[in-house]
């Protein structure tokens, strides 16, 4: 398949409101690709390289190469020349970048240069997101529309299914089982603004802690232990008092879903960094894991000794959880019968905050695993964030974004009268947004770049944020997480923006 095939869907489903629209489209090209060219485009279509990060830079990309006449360009060619652009390293390293991404870009058409800025930058945000691209499969193949989620589920991958559907048809799909030692992508929480509107939505419910930890599945067959992080990533190795607890549980067979997080002498939560910090360190584990022990604290089942608990209540699935793991690992929760009793889902909340976690998750009793799916039936409840930081400089965006400022670099005051760098966002803004803050952020430039505007700090933005994690990248020592804008404050002049020492203040666990 052709790049510019693909760039063009992807213009098209950006541009398109409808779903059904986006259905479509995403239908007739799957009809067009080869079953070698899935892996590569739907990963494309959700902004998403099959590389990863390749640390390629503004002083990479902002250098202007001349555009092709015509589009020759296949998806696999780009492919294979992203894949070798990510093995760059050493002495060397930055002009053999710039040679390759010049050569890349030489060879692509104008249409085409556009969509792989905004693929290398992550600004591909087109709206064609997997469960879009399901139906699209679906329709493009002849297969019902809930086998073909239920085999992404349970195979974790869109793009496994798709191979096997476009090579074989709808009888492919009698292949993805649920099966001990294969992960299968996690289901997930829609948010509510409170626990009485969770509550109220979901009627009987259970409302469990919310930790700021890392999740991960685990399957146990015998001896055999392995650990899945929720992207499906195989860990076993670097937590290996995963694989002492999962020996310790009476069952010999199993899948069970939770987190694992750190904690200090008290039983409180240590920083999520901490916590992410030893998941991810793969030298000196033994090292490691005297330094930074983790706990696994479980929350579902979805298979027991050979038995698909998926589609069953998560009453029934707690029942076999409680059965198999005792209750020092399974998340602390309360039951309550409706709204008649939100007083208990509240205080279980205002308990949880106490204990240093983030928040709660109020589960449906009757609702089952929806792998791989934000499902309506587990809906998460935690405080929100929020600042009051100046706007010190903005990039320019791609895509659907492009010509307007997109990403913002955020500031807060510092004890000199100066401003301190948190980190940047691009999310939360609508397109009205996007066309104000594009005309008022000229207004302040001071200096342009081939990236975007350094502006004079005159413009607060109110910002949400997760919390806070160390960083050696920006002055403060600190960075936002999970950062995004809710609106301007035109009535806020910049002096009377956020501090750094009141941000630290009210986050002890993450001072620098």
């Amino acid at each position: 398949m052709l790049l510019t095939r693909l760039a063009d869907v992807s213009r098209e489903v950006a541009a398109a409101s409808a779903r059904s629209r986006k259905i479509a489209l995403l239908a007739e090209l799957f009809r067009d690709a080869e079953a070698e060219d899935v892996p590569i485009v739907i990963p494309y279509l959700a902004g998403r390289l099959p590389q990863g990060r390749l640390g390629v830079g503004w002083k990479v990309l902002g250098r202007p190469v001349a555009p092709a006449g015509e589009p020759t360009l296949t998806v696999r060619e780009v492919d294979a020349r992203l894949g070798e652009l990510g093995t760059v390293a050493g002495p060397g390293a930055q002009a053999e970048r710039v040679r390759l991404v010049g050569q890349l870009m030489g060879a692509a058409t104008e249409r085409e240069q556009r969509f792989l800025l905004g693929l290398l930058t992550g600004e591909v945000r087109q709206g064609a997101l997997d469960a879009v691209a399901v139906e699209g499969l679906a329709r493009a193949t002849g297969a019902p529309p809930p086998e073909v989620r239920r085999a992404v589920m349970l195979a974790g991958s869109l793009q496994t299914v798709a191979q096997a559907l476009l090579t074989d048809g709808p009888a492919a799909l009698e292949r993805f089982r649920l099966t001990v030692g294969r992960p299968v992508l996690p289901m997930l929480a829609h948010s509510a603004s409170s626990v009485t509107e969770a509550v109220g939505k979901l009627g009987a419910c259970a409302v469990e802690e919310k930790l700021d930890g890392i999740r991960v599945q685990v399957h146990r067959d015998g001896d055999s232990v392995r650990v899945h992080t929720r992207t499906l990533d195989d860990i076993t190795d670097r937590l290996p008092e995963l694989t002492a607890a999962a020996r310790e549980l009476r069952g010999e067979r199993f899948i069970l879903d939770g987190e694992v997080i750190a904690l200090d002498g008290a039983g409180r939560p240590r920083s999520f960094q901490e916590t992410a910090g030893r998941v991810g360190s793969r030298v000196d584990v033994e090292t490691a894991a005297r330094e930074v022990p983790v706990s696994p604290v479980f929350f579902d089942a979805l298979s027991v000794d050979g038995r698909d608990l998926l589609d069953l209540p998560f009453t029934e699935r707690h029942a076999e959880l409680a059965r198999l793991v005792p209750e020092p690992m399974r998340v602390r929760r309360t039951v309550v019968s409706g709204p008649r009793d939100t007083a208990t889902a509240e205080e279980f909340l205002e308990e949880t905050l106490r204990r240093g976690h983030e928040g709660v998750v109020v589960k449906a009793l009757d609702a089952p695993y929806s792998a791989g799916r934000r499902g309506a039936s587990w809906l998460k409840v935690k405080p929100v964030h929020t600042l009051d930081l100046v706007v010190l400089a903005a990039e320019w965006g791609h895509g659907r974004r492009t010509g307007k400022l997109s990403n913002l670099h955020l500031g807060a005051r510092t004890a000199d009268g100066g401003f301190a760098m948190l980190g940047k966002t691009f999310k939360g803004m609508t397109d009205a947004m996007l066309t104000w803050q594009t005309g008022h952020l000229k207004e302040l430039a001071v200096q342009e770049h081939g990236w975007g505007l350094t502006v004079r700090p005159a413009l607060v933005v109110e910002i949400a944020y997760d919390g806070l994690q160390r960083s050696t990248r920006y002055p403060a020592g600190v960075t936002l997480r999970f950062a995004r804008v809710l609106r301007y404050r035109e009535d806020k002049r910049p002096e009377e923006a956020d501090t750094v020492e009141t941000l630290l203040a009210a986050h002890p666990e993450v001072r620098p």
